[in-house]
């Protein structure tokens, strides 16, 4: 008879250990995320293609072989049963996105006016001859884009901080035109997605392949050359994981490292500026939440002091070598008075009325919502918390400039965000909050104080949207060389304000701006209530008319005070 100590070491059945046991296949969601990626890859590719193999056929061969990658990797996303598996085919998606990249970059590296003005500054600084306040008017026309200014001039001049001219430099010996510079942009554009890549969780890595590479939306911001890429690969390391700067009260090694980042960002180009006081004033709230107010502040003020040295070492030659050159530049493309362009609340001035004359209200709108936001942000950080790399940019959908660049560019930051900064990160931020804004029956309070803090900057949108073209103008006659073109444009313009005003004259077709028209008669400045006639000739010479059909608008600007008149001419200006 057995005991039952004995009972226990019989030998049984034999069952299969935990150990052994095979490991859990990768979640669904990680298997489409990858795959999304892997189809992201093909968005442009025979484009790029196509231009290759008939000029390069080596880059055609290797792109080819990028399709085979992306057919294999499109198989294994769906079949591979381990996660590191997954991981290994998450990895060849992104080493085939950054190959496509360079192979885009190979065919199309010629830039943009960005990148020509970027290309010059380095061969300026290289010289020892100054960067800011210089025009170089011959970098641009033959299709190179100009910025006009309501003033009736051009911006030709660079208007960014010095650090993209200083990383172009050394790559000067490229060739002429933007490469150089288009080289920087697209080499940091890949460093930021690996880099972004790198930090953060496996399963979320093929997500940065598609939003940096796949779409193909910032690798063509990368081959025009733009600093503001840059910037986004310097903004990476700042903002994976921003709520746990200093925490314990100790910023560390990697609280510098993004301070400084953060710094050289700024250095790069003016996006970050606007990014800057919504995470000092977030690690303040999350550092306060945990350390108390004195602790945090000083946290905050570390992190800011190592900033300001980053962004001072970048800057200090400029400063000390050309004071009051270099601050005007950097401060350029807030004060420059570039004309309307965007497809922002501006495009109501644009393309649905007539103008306005009160469009320098556009200005006021986007710095009120920059404040109005700032504010919510604080008031509300422990819900706006997660949206600290998206709420700075929705300050442009309200300004003068409001190209869509200006979110895309920033859209990894978003991904980051979500990935490394959850609401959970600001349960316990500290958020000021005055008696009414407290308690279970503050919530009424709350909506009234979101409704006076945004209001004011919906109130100038609205009063900038709302104006009233100041000039009134009427084609008379038209001088046609040929059946498809304009040498002279006659018109009867009549001021309807009250107050003089000197116009500036341009034919615009479809969406953006043109070369401004010159006035061959006419007054310079129109007296209020006065009409007077103006003959303009076109600034090449003949004016080439679109096809039927394409809305062909005569555009007047002004600049004291800030007025754009528009008025629909393709029926006119078209031979009888």
């Amino acid at each position: 008879m057995y005991s039952a100590e004995t009972t226990l070491l019989v030998p049984g059945p034999r069952t299969q250990s935990a150990l052994s046991a095979p490991p859990a296949p990768p979640a669904q969601w990680h298997r489409v995320l990858t795959l999304l990626a892997d189809i992201g890859l093909l968005i442009g590719t025979r484009a790029v293609w196509t231009s290759a193999a008939g000029h390069r056929p080596a880059v055609a061969a290797v792109i080819s072989l990028c399709y085979a990658s992306i057919l294999t990797c499109g198989v294994l996303a769906l079949v591979v049963r381990r996660v590191r598996s997954l991981a290994r085919v998450d990895l060849c998606v992104l080493v085939t996105g950054v190959t496509l990249t360079l192979c885009a970059w190979i065919m199309m590296h010629n830039g943009s006016d960005e990148a020509l003005l970027t290309t010059q500054a380095a061969r300026e600084l290289a010289a020892g001859r100054p960067v800011y306040g210089q025009p170089w008017p011959w970098l641009f026309g033959h299709g190179v884009a100009l910025t006009p200014t309501v003033t009736g001039g051009y911006d030709f001049t660079y208007g960014y901080p010095p650090l993209a001219p200083l990383l172009t430099v050394p790559l000067l010996w490229l060739g002429h035109g933007g490469t150089p510079a288009t080289a920087v942009s697209t080499g940091a554009l890949i460093t930021g997605t690996v880099v972004l890549w790198r930090m953060l969780p496996a399963p979320w890595r093929s997500a940065v392949t598609l939003v940096c590479l796949g779409f193909g939306m910032l690798p063509s911001y990368g081959r025009l050359g733009y600093p503001a890429v840059v910037a986004l690969a310097l903004l990476v390391p700042v903002v994976v994981r921003w709520p746990r700067t200093g925490e314990g009260g100790r910023l560390g090694a990697a609280g510098l490292g993004r301070a400084v980042c953060l710094g050289v960002a700024c250095a790069a180009q003016q996006l970050p500026w606007f990014l800057a006081p919504f995470l000092l004033a977030g690690i303040f709230a999350v550092r306060r939440g945990e350390l108390g107010g004195r602790a945090a502040a000083l946290v905050v003020l570390r992190f800011a002091g190592a900033a300001a040295g980053g962004w001072l070492l970048i800057n200090a030659y400029f400063a000390v070598s050309e004071p009051g050159r270099w601050l005007t530049g950097i401060a350029l493309p807030l004060t420059q008075g570039a004309v309307l362009h965007g497809q922002g609340v501006v495009g109501i001035s644009l393309y649905l009325t007539g103008g306005s004359d009160r469009i320098g209200w556009y200005s006021h709108a986007s710095l009120l919502l920059f404040a109005g936001l700032l504010a919510l942000f604080t008031l509300f950080v422990r819900r706006l918390g997660p949206a600290a790399t998206v709420l700075p940019w929705c300050v442009f959908y309200l300004a003068t400039r409001s190209q869509d660049g200006y979110y895309l560019l920033m859209t990894p930051l978003w991904l980051a965000a979500v990935v490394t900064a959850p609401a959970s990160a600001f349960v316990r931020a500290w958020q000021p909050r005055p008696g009414l804004l407290a308690g279970a029956h503050g919530r009424p309070a709350r909506v009234t104080a979101t409704i006076l803090l945004l209001a004011p900057a919906l109130a100038c949108a609205a009063v900038a949207a709302t104006g009233t073209p100041p000039l009134r103008m009427r084609v008379t006659a038209v001088r046609h060389p040929t059946a498809a073109t304009v040498s002279r444009l006659a018109l009867q313009v009549t001021n309807t304000g009250d107050s003089p005003l000197t116009p500036h004259f341009m034919l615009t077709t479809g969406q953006g701006m043109a070369a401004y028209w010159r006035v061959v008669r006419g007054p310079r400045t129109l007296p209020a209530h006065d009409t007077a006639p103006y003959e303009l000739r076109p600034p090449t010479g003949r004016f080439p008319l679109p096809r039927p059909g394409v809305r062909i608008r005569l555009r007047a600007f002004t600049a004291s005070p800030q007025t754009l008149s528009s008025a629909d001419v393709q029926e006119v200006v078209r031979p009888g």
